[in-house]
C-alpha cells in the first residue's frame, strides 16, 4: 500500500494531509476489526455488504494515500494541485464519515460496522480537511481550468513522459477524430491502425527484449493504455487481449511456445484472443464446462463460450477449458491456433462456430458467442505442457489485467472530462458560459479530482507490479475505483451538454456507453470488492 510521503513540494501542505490520512486509517481499522469480529461470529453472505464498504473505504483512503505520493514526486507542485490535494481529502473524508458510494444507490456508513462517525470524524484535522474543500476552493480551481491551466502530469521519468507525448499526439491524429463514426458504424479498428500500432510497440510494451517487446513494465502499459483510451476504448483495449496473451506465455509457455508466439504477438501481426467465459459461468470459473479430451496427436475442444472479445479477427485463442474433474484443479489452458476470419466468413475453422453479440459501446473488435464441437488444437498447445494448471496460470495474469483495466478507465474518464469542459466553455444560457455556473464548475472539478486520484492508484499498483511484488489488492483497488470514476465523468459530461449530448450522434453518448463496461468486465465491482475484502480482514 502506498505510504504518506516525508515531504512534498512547496505548494503543498504535506502534514495536513498526512494528519488527515493517519486518522482515516485509524478508523479503516476500527472497520476491519468490526468485519472480523462479525465474520467469526459466524455468517459470511449475510455480511456481503459491510465486506463490500470495507473495500470501498480502503480503496479510497488509499487513493489518498497515492494522491500524496504524487505530490511527493512533483518538482514544482503549485496552487493547482495544492487545490486538487485540499478538495479531494475535503470530500472523500466527509464521504467516509456519512456515506461512501459504492454504486448510485449503495452507501456505505460508519453505523455499518457499528461505529459512531464522531469517535474519530470530530478531530480537528478531519475538520480542517472537510473546511478545505470549499465553494471558494473549487471555485479557484475551476477558474485554472477555464482559463487553459493544467494539473501537472509528469511522471518524473524523461522515457515515459516522451512514450506519453508520443501516443497522445498519434490518438489525437489517428483516433480521435475518427472514434465516433467507427462506433456509429460497427466498424472494426482498421488494420492500418493497428499495423501503425505494433509498428509504435503497442502490444510488446511489457513483452521482453529478447522476444521482440520493449520491457518497459506496467507503468509504461498504463501510460500507453490511457492516451490510446482517451481516444477510443476500442483501440486501447487492443492490447488487453495481448497483455493476457503475453504474459500467460512469458510466464508458463515452454521456450518453443515463448518463441514461437511472443514475438508476433509484440509486433501485432498475431491478434489474441482470450476464450474463458461460458453462458453459464462468468466470474465463476470453476464453474467451466467445455471439455478437452486429447485424440491421438491432437486436443479436441467441445463446448461453448460467450463475450469472446474480437474473436473472429483474431489468430490465437488463449482457452481455458476442461481436461480433468471438477472445480479449478480441472482446468488446463491452450494456445489454441485458428484461422482470421473475414466479414464475409467470420469463423473459417472446421468445428467452430460463431455469432455476434449486439452491444451498447465497446466496439471496434466486436463480441461473439463461440461454439466448438470437436475443434481440433494441436498436441503442443497446452500451456506450459502440464495439465490442471489452467486456473493458477490465468491468476497470475489478473493483476496485470486489471492494472490495464484501470488505464482504460482513466482514458475513458479523460475524455468525458475534456467533452464537458469544451462544452462547458463554449455553451451560454442565460448570458452566461455553463462554466460559469456554480454546479457545472464542480462537476469539473470534481471530475478532475476523481480522474487524478484514480490514475495515481493505478500508477501506484503498476509500480508495485513492475517491483516484482505481489499486487492484487492493489490491482483490485486501481479497477474498483477507476471504473466509477470513469461511470461517474461519462454521466456528468453527458449531465453538462443536456439534451445535445442525449443524441447518438453526441461523442459523449458513445462515452457513456464505452464507460458503462468498465465496472463489469475484468471482475465485476461486487466481485473486485469481495476479493479485497478477502484480503484485509485475512490480513
Amino acid at each position: 500500500m502506498p505510504e504518506a510521503p516525508h515531504g512534498a513540494g512547496d505548494g503543498v501542505d504535506a502534514s495536513a494531509h498526512r494528519a488527515t490520512l493517519a486518522t482515516l486509517r485509524e478508523f479503516a481499522g476500527q472497520a476491519r476489526a468490526a468485519a472480523r469480529a462479525r465474520l467469526d461470529a459466524g455468517g459470511h453472505d449475510d455480511e456481503q455488504r459491510m465486506l463490500h464498504g470495507l473495500a470501498w473505504i480502503e480503496t479510497t483512503i488509499q487513493a489518498l494515500a497515492a494522491l500524496l505520493d504524487w505530490a511527493d514526486r512533483l518538482e514544482n507542485p503549485g496552487e493547482p494541485e495544492r487545490l486538487l490535494l485540499d478538495i479531494a481529502f475535503g470530500e472523500y473524508a466527509a464521504q467516509i464519515a456519512g456515506g461512501l458510494p459504492m454504486s448510485g444507490n449503495e452507501f456505505v456508513r460508519p453505523s455499518d460496522f457499528g461505529l459512531l462517525p464522531g469517535v474519530v470524524f470530530r478531530r480537528p484535522e478531519i475538520a480542517s480537511a472537510m473546511a478545505a474543500n470549499s465553494a471558494a476552493a473549487r471555485r479557484d480551481l475551476a477558474l485554472h481550468i477555464a482559463s487553459g491551466g493544467q494539473i501537472e502530469e509528469s511522471l518524473g521519468d524523461a522515457e515515459l513522459d516522451a512514450i506519453r507525448r508520443e501516443f497522445r499526439r498519434f490518438t489525437a491524429e489517428r483516433v480521435t477524430p475518427h472514434a465516433h463514426r467507427w462506433h456509429l458504424d460497427n466498424a472494426l479498428v482498421p488494420d492500418g491502425l493497428i499495423a501503425e500500432l505494433g509498428a509504435m510497440g503497442a502490444f510488446g510494451i511489457c513483452v521482453a527484449p529478447e522476444y521482440g517487446g520493449i520491457g518497459l513494465g506496467k507503468l509504461a502499459m498504463c501510460v500507453v493504455t490511457e492516451e490510446l483510451s482517451r481516444g477510443w476504448i476500442g483501440i486501447g483495449s487492443l492490447g488487453t487481449r495481448s497483455e493476457i496473451a503475453g504474459e500467460l506465455i512469458g510466464l508458463a509457455g515452454t521456450p518453443e511456445q515463448r518463441a514461437r508466439w511472443l514475438p508476433a504477438i509484440a509486433d501485432g501481426s498475431v491478434l489474441p484472443t482470450a476464450v474463458f467465459t461460458e453462458p453459464g459461468a462468468g466470474s465463476d470459473l470453476a464453474g467451466l464446462a467445455t471439455q478437452a479430451k486429447q485424440k491421438g496427436r491432437h486436443w479436441s475442444i467441445s463446448g461453448a463460450k460467450t463475450w469472446i472479445t474480437h474473436a473472429s479477427r483474431s489468430d490465437l485463442m488463449t482457452l481455458l477449458a476442461r481436461t480433468g474433474g471438477p472445480g479449478n484443479a480441472g482446468l488446463s489452458m491452450f494456445l489454441a491456433e485458428k484461422p482470421r476470419g473475414t466479414d464475409a466468413e467470420p469463423f473459417p475453422a472446421d468445428g467452430m462456430s460463431g455469432s455476434e453479440i449486439a452491444v451498447l459501446g465497446y466496439r471496434g473488435m466486436r463480441e461473439y458467442e463461440l461454439a466448438f464441437d470437436d475443434f481440433s488444437v494441436s498436441s503442443d498447445a497446452l500451456l506450459g505442457d502440464v495439465e490442471g494448471q489452467g486456473f493458477r496460470q490465468l491468476m497470475k495474469t489478473f493483476e496485470g489485467a486489471r492494472i490495464q483495466t484501470a488505464a482504460r478507465a482513466i482514458g475513458v474518464a479523460w475524455r468525458a472530462y475534456e467533452l464537458g469542459l469544451g462544452y462547458a466553455l463554449e455553451r451560454r444560457q442565460f448570458g452566461k458560459r455553463l462554466i460559469d455556473f456554480a454546479r457545472i464548475s464542480d462537476k469539473l472539478v470534481m471530475m478532475l479530482v476523481e480522474i487524478v486520484a484514480a490514475r495515481e492508484l493505478a500508477h501506484h499498483a503498476a509500480r508495485e507490479k513492475d517491483k516484482g511484488l505481489r499486487c492484487d489488492v492493489e490491482a483490485g483497488m486501481a479497477k474498483l475505483l477507476a471504473a466509477r470514476v470513469a461511470w461517474t465523468a461519462a454521466d456528468n459530461s453527458l449531465q453538462i451538454h443536456g439534451g445535445n449530448g442525449y443524441a447518438i450522434e453526441s461523442e459523449i453518448s458513445r462515452i457513456l456507453c464505452d464507460a458503462r463496461i468498465l465496472n463489469i468486465f475484468e471482475g465485476a465491482a461486487e466481485i473486485q470488492a469481495m476479493i479485497i475484502a478477502r484480503h484485509l480482514v485475512a490480513a
